[in-house]
């Protein structure tokens, strides 16, 4: 693994807005230089490097199903500040298996050693056209003959194509509160793969979304029944609605309630639990740093890099935020690698339960935020 300079394409940013890239101008904070997708870097692999992430990945995938049914079968809900009254819906869901489409592990990996799960972006991950589209056809102009681990789009139609489904069009809903646009973008993204995937799919808002106390069911804004929605709309949020107790109950959500438990940062401390000394995890618990001399403190339900706290012996880092209402998970800190001053993310896609690819974000700062850039990926041809 090593991080290359090149040369940006001439016209680069009309070339990915006419890939669907709509948003990357409204992507950063003000004031930054950097633009959000950055061409003029990217990192480059070896196969090998490639084939043990993969493998690497979809082992910590099965775990965290291990660790979903753990929580079910034991009852841990409150540990995830899953509402009393939602746990038996989050249980029912769980046993039924409903559908599930994609998810993204955030990971440290240097390329010296195993990755480290930093968490699992299983209910409503975003960067995805960027890693499945943009940086392909980044590849294709730039290192035609090289390769690239990246097969999200092909996966993400099959698996709409697999998915048993209610009669009647899937809605797909994102929420007013995007300011930035890239949940609309992402939104109509996967709402193309469903429909070339022969699935007839409405777009939505889902402050658009209503419910029809007499018959009992969600429409539309004309009042068509509501039987299946892809949403980019976190389950903590739902079930903190006045509508979240109707929402467990009737419609097909994708993704399905029972993510709510893998999205959820009290994930890292079960997986400890359950894989003490796992060599892809890092040492994490819900009442405490314990024994850790250095540990970031993660709200369960935060986004963004907001509301984390590092602490090592020789300081501490904060960031701002209004998350941690609902509980912390003590991490173990490991920085991320210094490529060239800026650390690295790697974002490894499951699409259903296969590893699909992989985006990069990387960062100056030792927490990856919104002020972090994307950059692309290749894989060296031997």
């Amino acid at each position: 693994m090593r991080r290359e300079r090149g040369a940006p394409r001439p016209g680069w940013e009309k070339i990915i807005e006419s890939q669907g890239l709509a948003y990357h101008r409204a992507a950063h904070p003000e004031g930054l230089s950097r633009p959000y997708w950055d061409e003029s870097v990217h990192y480059v692999f070896s196969m090998d490097e490639v084939d043990a992430l993969e493998a690497q990945v979809e082992e910590l995938h099965e775990m965290c199903l291990r660790a979903a049914g753990h929580v079910v079968e034991t009852g841990r809900f409150a540990e995830f500040a899953i509402p009393e009254w939602a746990a038996e819906d989050v249980a029912r869901s769980w046993e039924r298996r409903d559908p599930h489409l994609y998810g993204r592990f955030d990971l440290r990996y240097d390329g010296t050693g195993p990755a480290k799960l930093l968490e699992y972006n299983a209910d409503t991950p975003t960067s995805l056209l960027e890693s499945s589209v943009v940086q392909w056809f980044w590849l294709k102009d730039t290192h035609p003959d090289d390769d690239q681990w990246n097969s999200v789009h092909e996966r993400l139609i099959d698996r709409w194509s697999a998915m048993t489904l209610p009669p009647g069009p899937t809605h797909f809903s994102w929420t007013n509160m995007d300011e930035t646009g890239e949940e609309a973008m992402t939104l109509a993204y996967l709402q193309e793969t469903a429909d070339q995937a022969g699935l007839h799919t409405v777009a939505i808002a889902m402050e658009d979304i209503g419910w029809d106390s007499l018959n009992r069911r969600f429409v539309d804004v004309e009042e068509r029944m509501i039987r299946s929605v892809f949403k980019l709309y976190p389950w903590e949020w739902m079930l903190a609605d006045p509508f979240g107790r109707h929402a467990v109950r009737h419609a097909t959500w994708i993704e399905p309630l029972w993510k709510a438990l893998l999205s959820n940062k009290a994930l890292l401390a079960i997986l400890w639990e359950l894989y003490p000394g796992h060599p892809n995890l890092l040492p994490a618990y819900l009442d405490g740093p314990r024994d850790l001399t250095s540990y970031i403190a993660k709200p369960l339900l935060g986004r963004e890099g907001a509301s984390m706290r590092i602490v090592t012996p020789d300081g501490g880092q904060e960031t701002p935020g209004s998350y941690g209402r609902e509980g912390y998970v003590h991490q173990a800190f490991d920085a991320l690698p210094d490529f060239d001053g800026q650390r690295p993310v790697l974002g490894a896609w499951m699409v259903a339960d296969e590893p699909a690819g992989l985006g990069i974000r990387e960062t100056s700062g030792l927490i990856t935020d919104d002020t972090s850039s994307f950059v692309p990926h290749r894989i060296e041809r031997p």
